[in-house]
């Protein structure tokens, strides 16, 4: 007799036991994680990028502002006409750490019993006799240049001797202005910058010796 094979629909699969092969769902609570801590790690992105961005271009923007220049607004008429009330200029401080201020130089002073910067310039060196003579300035008794200025006015004052490290500063604006005419010479240190720019209004641009 030969040998029959048999053949049946059984699935081996099947015989050996079911296996199910879905798979659960995340819970809630590991979504909640999960959006946690993807919230997490994007707050630390911006974090990251605070300290390596704008923390050092902040530190920069006041260590410029400090030591090298600043931008400032002329208020007030003292410096008619060659400053103009609301014009802007850029205050660079980076000369008087290598010179001295010189006559002519329009500077920004910053006097303790004043609440606010001044914006002169300067007409007396240190050692010089200042003198005026019915709105004449006079250093060490010859007249200076006054083709700049506005109105001098008849002031008289002195004639005063400055001291090491004085300065006398006027505004342009002679009969509309409060300078060392009043408060008197001012010290070195109190000269915070020097003029370079003026930026705004763009017709009056102007760099400044």
């Amino acid at each position: 007799m030969t040998e029959q094979s048999r053949v049946t629909d059984v699935d081996p699969v099947a015989d050996r036991g079911s296996v199910d092969l879905s798979v659960d769902p995340p819970s809630s609570s590991a979504v909640q994680e999960a959006g946690i801590r993807q919230t997490v790690s994007r707050i630390g992105a911006i974090v990251k990028d605070v300290l390596q961005v704008v923390v050092p271009a902040v530190l920069l923007a006041l260590a410029i502002q400090v030591f090298l220049a600043q931008a400032t607004v002329v208020y007030g008429q003292s410096m008619q006409p060659n400053l103009q009330p609301a014009e802007r200029l850029v205050i660079e401080k980076v000369s008087y750490y290598f010179g001295m201020p010189q006559r002519g130089d329009i500077v920004v002073v910053d006097l303790s019993q004043m609440s606010e910067l001044l914006i002169k310039r300067v007409v007396g060196l240190p050692g010089e006799s200042v003198e005026i003579r019915r709105g004449l300035v006079l250093i060490d008794g010859e007249a200076i240049d006054q083709s700049f200025v506005l109105l001098p006015g008849g002031t008289t004052y002195g004639p005063i001797r400055l001291g090491p490290d004085s300065y006398f500063v006027m505004g342009d604006n002679r009969s509309n202005s409060n300078d060392s005419r009043s408060f008197g010479p001012i010290h070195r240190d109190e000269i915070t910058g020097k003029a370079w720019m003026r930026y705004w209004p763009l017709s009056r641009f102007t760099l400044f010796d």
